[in-house]
């Protein structure tokens, strides 16, 4: 396949991605309920995690990011960000990729920033790419250790998960947060 082939292919998938996502978008509503449900899912599957939440200068949460892709792929999701257990903006992410990828799945993400710079710089920005515009430490690990006894090199910290648990072997490295204007 030629050059220009895959790149006709790469934008026919993006345009489709975001036209169906835009479509889709959630209300403030949704985005406010599905959030309360992720995070009431965030202390079963991490240990000591609803005291480490009472840490945070504010925290990312993403419900429901889906990821599909067949050779070029893509994900989108909408949440919100709370700041002292209230909610102060919307926000998107987005991805774009290209490699060996085929299907389809959904994920959770959380990102906790552990102190008010971080969180200033994240707000401040006009569209936050992990990476590039900060680094998210992710946290993998096994089952009886708790979140509260781990000493981090950075600000902030982000866990992805789906209904069983915490996804290892995940990036959110090219990942983009930019505000939803509502």
């Amino acid at each position: 396949m030629t050059g220009t082939v895959r790149l006709l292919l790469f934008l026919s998938a993006m345009v489709l991605l975001l036209s169906l996502t835009a479509a889709n978008a959630d209300s403030a509503q949704e985005i406010e309920i599905n959030s309360d449900a992720t995070l009431k899912r965030f202390p079963l599957q991490v240990n000591g995690g609803e005291r480490f939440l009472q840490k945070a200068a504010g925290v990312l949460i993403f419900p429901s990011v889906i990821k599909a892709g067949f050779g070029i792929g893509g994900e989108y999701g909408e949440g919100v960000l709370r700041v002292n257990g209230e909610s102060v903006a919307y926000y998107s992410s987005a991805s774009a990729s290209i490699g060996f990828q085929l299907g389809a799945q959904s994920k959770s993400i959380i990102i906790v920033f552990l102190d008010e710079a971080s969180l200033a710089s994240f707000r401040a920005s006009k569209g936050w790419k992990v990476g590039v515009d900060g680094s998210v430490a992710l946290i993998e690990w096994g089952v009886g250790r708790d979140i509260n006894s781990v000493t981090f090199n950075t600000p902030v910290v982000g866990f992805i998960f789906n209904n069983k648990g915490l996804m290892y072997n995940l990036t959110l490295e090219g990942s983009k947060f930019t505000q939803i204007k509502r």
